[in-house]
């Protein structure tokens, strides 16, 4: 016998998406994500869904890159590309910069970033210990730790190097279709340093014959060289400065390391110190969460638009950083269901920035998260541990759809699907990232959901129902959005209806 939760899903659903007229004609979206940027045109094909897994992945010195085909349908409905990075102890991120804004997800482990943001000034600097001796000066550098949610503007040069005892796991959303990328939905990555291997180049190589013009492209390749080995260096040796030996090296012709490297020793830059556990751990964790605090007060008193501040008040002194993954900061928490952890540009002003946002979730054993859809956005899921049940229907309320999505896959759900999630045994663990920086949610079932909010006499006759049967069917449910299992036929309360 079905699930009873999905068997009335279905019911539910009626009233949602009987007024649908889609064709497949008119399945291709038009969107204007952005009120203030460029209308880009998409093709979507939106009648099956697919749980996806890496399509590439990339072995370098020091640690491993995996990426998802950024040309599935599904991506580049959504506007959107995702890869994963896994960098090993005392691992080096390369410097590099992305056509794209980047969200980017600590899953494990911990270390320290660099963003370099154009005009602001640096704020790290050595003590001078005699004069004459050189300090080293750099933009501020963050450090970041599981749970952490880190934003990259587009075009902001960027690394990052792990300084823990275990393996750093970060999950990227690159925002390709986001009005800051003004070339087309491939993502780039720009290298700084190093002989990298290219992470996204099946885009290119699907579209072969309308490149075949570039006649300067190495087709079927997928190294390449940092931007400075195509400059001469005897004009790179006279803008820096410098010899022209040491210019050659910055092409890193003779360099195999690829794009993550080991760094020798340690990397030694200026930054404040991390507390290595115990007591003193707890009070550090405490003082860094009373400054972004204090941090989040200064950008509220700050809110106005971007152009209407100065560079060095706004853009050069905001956070890139918001811990969406301590269980104490849940948005949403049942004992028996889970918890819900969720960002948008009020409490992370630089979301704003980016038009995106995100959400962290946990399910318990056979938990389920209410059936519902996004307002405004997409949603790009991915699974960080466990399994679960899932079910996605469009707006003809046709099964889009209806598996078992299992960890490290990622599904798009498009925007105004609805979907419903019920954990395996295990349990179930992920993260969304959503293409609106104020995305938001409207639920079939619980307590703030759209059948709380409809007339008993309208949902009696929008189902053909007794007045009775439409109050249990608004009211059974006083839970909002994690939904602990459901007891037993035979435990169940013969009348739970509330009082109206």
């Amino acid at each position: 016998m079905g699930n009873p939760l999905f068997l009335s899903l279905s019911l539910c659903l009626l009233v949602l998406f009987n007024g649908c007229l889609a064709t497949d004609e008119n399945l291709r979206e038009v969107s204007r994500r952005f009120g203030e940027g460029q209308t880009r045109y998409r093709e979507c094909r939106l009648d099956r869904l697919d749980a996806l897994e890496p399509s590439r992945r990339i072995e370098a010195e020091g640690g491993v890159i995996e990426m998802w085909d950024p040309s599935h349908e599904m991506f580049r409905c959504a506007g959107v590309a995702i890869q994963r990075y896994v960098i090993d102890p005392n691992g080096l991120l390369l410097p590099q910069y992305t056509n794209a804004p980047r969200l980017i997800y600590i899953e494990r482990g911990r270390g320290f970033k660099g963003v370099v943001l154009p005009g602001c000034p640096e704020t790290y600097q050595e003590s001078q210990q005699s004069a004459g001796e050189f300090r080293d000066r750099h933009q501020k550098i963050h450090h970041v730790r599981a749970g952490d949610l880190f934003a990259v503007p587009a075009g902001s040069a960027h690394w990052t190097y792990n300084d823990g005892n275990e393996k750093l796991i970060a999950v990227v959303l690159l925002d390709v279709s986001n009005h800051a990328n003004q070339l087309d939905f491939h993502p780039r990555a720009f290298y700084l340093a190093g002989n990298p291997e290219e992470e996204f180049p099946e885009w290119r190589s699907q579209r072969k014959g309308e490149q075949g013009r570039h006649s300067g492209r190495r087709e079927g390749s997928s190294n390449k060289n940092n931007i400075f080995f195509a400059f001469d260096d005897r004009v790179l040796a006279e803008i820096l400065n410098i010899h022209i030996e040491l210019a050659r090296k910055l092409r890193g012709e003779d360099d195999f390391r690829r794009n993550i490297i080991k760094v020798e020793g340690q990397l030694e830059v200026i930054r404040p110190p991390r507390s290595r556990g115990g007591r003193r751990g707890e009070e550090q964790e405490w003082e860094e969460e009373q400054e972004e605090e204090m941090q989040r007060q200064r950008e509220r008193h700050q809110r106005r638009r971007w152009d209407d501040n100065g560079l060095d008040e706004t853009i050069c002194s905001m956070r890139m950083k918001e811990n969406i993954g301590d269980a104490s900061r849940a948005d949403m928490y049942t004992p028996e269901a889970g918890r819900l952890s969720t960002t948008n540009s009020h409490r992370f002003p630089i979301l704003r920035w980016l038009q995106l946002s995100a959400e962290r979730g946990v399910l318990y054993r056979n938990a389920m998260y209410a059936p519902h859809w996004n307002l405004n956005a997409h949603s790009v899921i991915f699974v960080t541990r466990g399994r679960a049940r899932v079910q996605v229907v469009d707006c003809r309320g046709q099964t889009v759809y209806d598996g078992e999505l299992q960890q490290y896959q990622v599904l798009v759900v498009p925007q105004n699907f609805a979907i419903v999630k019920k954990a395996s045994e295990e349990g179930f663990e992920w993260v969304s990232f959503k293409t609106n920086d104020n995305a938001m949610i409207n639920t079939l079932a619980g307590r703030t959901s759209v059948m709380r909010a409809f007339p008993v006499q309208v949902l009696a006759s929008a189902y053909r129902m007794s007045t009775e049967e439409a109050r249990r069917l608004k009211l059974n449910r006083e839970e909002t959005t994690l939904l602990p299992p459901r007891m037993s036929s035979s435990r169940r309360p013969a009348n739970p209806v509330e009082e109206m």
